[in-house]
């Protein structure tokens, strides 16, 4: 009997802290889609329930960010942007991170650490030498000054991750290819590129995702309206001065951020198991 109660409640505070923490992280879903759909009169009303509707729904604010804004001009910017920089990234990533995998030196493990360090620095102290670099080479206003430094941030730690995620395919893999008959860098694309697509995989998104909510870089080398990433589009042209289109920004934080949700969970095994794949050997 006393074993059965232990048994339920430790069932019991299991459930209930999984119930917390699904509440915790669904509530700014369940916020940005209460608030998309609430008329303004509803919204403003401090003595509305703000947890639900006291009116009845509207698409007003979808109509606004759809037909009075540029949002979806601005989420094709940030998808430009992703791509060039996941593109930059995988191909600087993958061979930077098989040679360190495969060198076996007291330098090269310090190289792999120096490159991990860098991604550490904050953009707030990047900014100013890149907006020179980005000056002298005349991207100004331009998506592609994004596409410049975006792979600052991104290719440190990718190169970091496939390093570690190398090094627990067995080297005795290539060597066989190369004994069959391949190079090197045809071993490299027949047998470790395809052992490593979860790796591959979670850079892909590790790297998409960092582009998609970065917001400093874009606010120092972006002006123009039509040039803008959704990140900054919806958080300057949105706010103007003192008054926040709530309706509106609450419905570009969920059409921005449910995709990448959903594909998070769609590829999360993957995900998981390419992040930690280079801890075990």
């Amino acid at each position: 009997m006393n074993r059965f109660i232990k048994t339920a409640a430790g069932q019991g505070s299991f459930y209930a802290a999984v119930a917390v923490l699904v509440t915790f992280a669904a509530f700014p879903f369940y916020w940005m889609l209460l608030t998309t759909f609430k008329s303004d009169a509803d919204l403003y009303n401090l003595k509305s329930n703000p947890y639900w509707f006291n009116a009845a729904p509207t698409l007003e604010h979808i109509r606004y960010l759809f037909g009075d804004t540029l949002f979806l001009h601005w989420v094709a910017n940030s998808m430009i942007v992703g791509l060039c920089v996941v593109a930059i990234t995988l191909i600087v990533t993958l061979p930077a991170g098989y040679s360190l995998a495969r060198i076996s030196s007291q330098a090269a493990e310090s190289l792999s650490i120096g490159i991990f360090l860098t991604y550490l620095v904050p953009p707030t102290l990047l900014f100013l030498p890149l907006s020179r670099v980005v000056s002298l080479l005349g991207l100004q206003d331009s998506l592609w000054s994004l596409v410049l430094v975006y792979p600052t941030f991104t290719i440190p730690f990718c190169t970091w991750l496939f390093m570690g995620f190398f090094k627990s395919v067995p080297r005795e893999i290539e060597e066989a290819a190369i004994v069959d008959g391949c190079t090197v860098a045809g071993a490299f694309v027949k047998t470790i590129l395809p052992l490593s697509l979860p790796g591959i995989l979670t850079v892909i998104i590790f790297a998409f995702t960092l582009t998609m909510q970065e917001f400093v870089y874009a606010l120092t080398f972006i002006s123009s309206s039509d040039e803008k990433p959704v990140t900054l589009g919806v958080a300057t042209d949105l706010v103007r001065g003192d008054i926040f289109y709530w309706g509106e920004l609450m419905a570009a934080a969920l059409i921005a951020s449910v995709p990448v949700a959903i594909a998070y969970s769609l590829f999360l095994d993957r995900f998981i198991s390419g992040i930690t794949g280079g801890a075990v050997k």
